[in-house]
């Protein structure tokens, strides 16, 4: 069904804090159309949980790859999450 709701977390490698990624993972996610948060984690990668259908959850993704200009992406690990109560896409820190 494309309406039904997933929710995924994904976890970026590489020079990903430092360079903006938080905020261009939420401009990502409002246009790809998901819920959710972003923050930066200890070990030097960013996380990501986002809610949406299957097609929004897989444009998000594919913009993670990619990253801000000064980002350099060396993976994405991406798995199943439990749903949250989301209202909108945050960066938290």
């Amino acid at each position: 069904m494309a309406g039904e709701l997933h929710s995924r977390r994904y976890i970026v490698r590489g020079r990903v804090q430092g360079v903006g990624f938080r905020y261009f993972a939420q401009r990502a996610a409002i246009e790809a159309g998901v819920d959710g948060w972003v923050r930066n984690r200890a070990d030097g990668t960013v996380e990501a949980h986002a809610q949406g259908s299957f097609d929004s959850l897989s444009r998000f993704a594919g913009r993670l790859w990619i990253g801000p200009r000064f980002a350099e992406v060396r993976g994405v690990d991406e798995s199943e999450s439990a749903p949250e109560a989301c209202d909108g896409f945050r960066v938290r820190s």
